[in-house]
């Protein structure tokens, strides 16, 4: 735009009344009304699903009756061509015209002449933008999920490379149990099926079309609702007009479990960046995702992790951001509902795209087995397994294995070596019943191998979860 010179004294400085909306106003908007009524820089995302609800509305409008097939033919044309401009980028954003249906249905008119007026018969704004962002967020669920699966693919492949790769596990980031790096990257594979889960949830309870309740109590006009819900996928037409046109809580539930994944996501980063550095070694990330420093010829720092580690908070935010919007308004429509769009469009990009990272980085990485094992020495990792054996061989109470355990761990420390060192007289020296059939209960595998209930970090358990999400998965 160009811009404006101050208004003269004297010379009326309002411009024309608005086209499309303006037969109750003399004058038009300020400026900086228009600015910030505007939401076509944004909202021109809609286009596409804003022209297949217009088509679905056109379509049953003629079949009615409400409008001749002449016309109805025109408008069906006319937005092909609509759409075809705008997807080759010819779209002309004027401010005046407010948001992507307003300037659809100012180019229709140029294009056809007064046929297109007849599309609005019907239909208000209010039913037109829950449905175009109902449309998109069902697009947006659809992709979300399919990212999910990719990066589910992703872990499980390399799940299956390393069923018997024993590691640390850790509690509190303390070593505490061994397990295998297959078990642990599983974990993260049920993470993001639940969000998977929340994402199929979320679509079916969005799948209900708000197109003909209007601006808020329906319509006058013999409308068939059900035949535009049928021609826009939705199982089924909205059963309140009023809650048709202000609901919202399905971009939150998306936001929600978007919020939710990010956070995974984001502790599957800390991961990477901690298995990554010099100190741990386990993983080693590949070029594509990582960079190197301006002084320090020797870094390679995982900024992909830690990028999507930090974007999991815009995520969060943009939830908090829409909840916010929404949490005072009566109903029915209220322009702050406007503000819906960004948080939803922004939420979706770095979610895919965080997504996208982590499949990338988990596919490339390369597996350092040895830095794990040597790093299940420390920490006493076979503790429990004595303690366990105490119980089961020596019938102790399992409160009072702990606590013999617990001084052979004190010995173990002030000698400077693990558990498995201790001769057996030392080990009788905190409690006589213990017999040299011990040993084998100290050794890492076999206490990784021990782990067979459901769900364990036993090979043989891996290998089941490993094909049971394989199958799954269609992989």
């Amino acid at each position: 735009m160009t811009e404006k010179k101050p208004a003269q004294p004297g010379v009326n400085a309002q411009p024309a009344a608005n086209a499309l909306w303006g037969g109750r106003f003399d004058q038009g908007p300020a400026e900086l009304m228009q600015r910030i009524n505007a939401s076509i820089a944004f909202d021109q995302r809609l286009y596409v699903q804003d022209i297949a609800g217009s088509r679905a509305h056109c379509s049953m409008l003629v079949a009615a009756g409400i409008v001749s097939r002449a016309d109805g033919d025109a408008i069906l044309n006319g937005l092909d061509r609509v759409e075809a401009e705008i997807a080759a980028g010819q779209l002309k954003i004027d401010l005046a015209l407010e948001d992507i249906h307003m300037h659809v249905e100012a180019r229709l008119k140029e294009i056809i002449g007064e046929p297109a007026g007849r599309l609005h018969t019907a239909r208000s704004r209010n039913d037109q933008v829950a449905l175009d962002v109902r449309l998109w967020v069902r697009d947006a669920l659809d992709r979300f999920e399919a990212g999910l699966s990719a990066l589910q693919h992703a872990l499980v492949r390399r799940a299956e490379e390393h069923v018997e790769t024993v590691m640390p596990g850790f509690t509190h980031l303390q070593a505490a149990q061994p397990v295998t790096f297959g078990h642990h990257l599983l974990a993260y594979v049920e993470m993001f099926g639940r969000d998977r889960g929340r994402a199929r949830d979320a679509r079916a309870r969005l799948n209900e079309s708000p197109l003909g309740a209007a601006a808020l109590a329906g319509t006058s006009f013999p409308i068939d609702r059900h035949r535009t819900a049928a021609e826009l996928g939705f199982d089924r037409p909205m059963r309140n007009s009023l809650d048709a046109v202000s609901a919202r809580d399905f971009a939150q539930e998306f936001l929600a479990a978007a919020a939710i994944s990010a956070t995974h996501l984001s502790r599957l980063a800390e991961e990477l960046v901690i298995w990554s550095s010099a100190q741990f070694g386990f993983v080693r990330m590949s070029d594509a995702f990582t960079s190197g420093s301006s002084i320090m010829p020797q870094k390679k720092n995982p900024d992909a992790a830690e990028l999507v580690r930090a974007k999991s908070g815009r995520v969060i935010g943009d939830f908090t951001a829409l909840t916010i919007a929404l949490k005072g308004l009566a109903l029915t429509y209220g322009k702050d509902m406007q503000e819906d769009k960004e948080p939803i469009f922004d939420a979706a990009d770095t979610i895919e795209l965080c997504l996208a990272a982590m499949a990338g980085m988990i596919a490339d990485m390369a597996v350092n087995p040895a830095a794990m094992r040597k790093a299940t020495a420390a920490g006493f990792l076979t503790a429990t397994d004595l303690a366990d054996w105490l119980v089961k061989a020596k019938g102790l109470p399992f409160r009072e294995a702990h606590h013999v355990t617990g001084r052979a761990v004190k010995l173990a420390e002030s000698r400077g070596v693990g558990l498995e060192d201790l001769s057996l007289a030392e080990l009788q020296s905190v409690h006589s019943g213990i017999d040299a059939d011990v040993f084998p209960v100290l050794a890492v595998e076999n206490s990784v191998k021990a782990r067979t209930s459901f769900g364990g970090t036993a090979p043989d358990r891996v290998r089941e979860q490993v094909l049971w999400w394989k199958k799954e998965l269609g992989a």
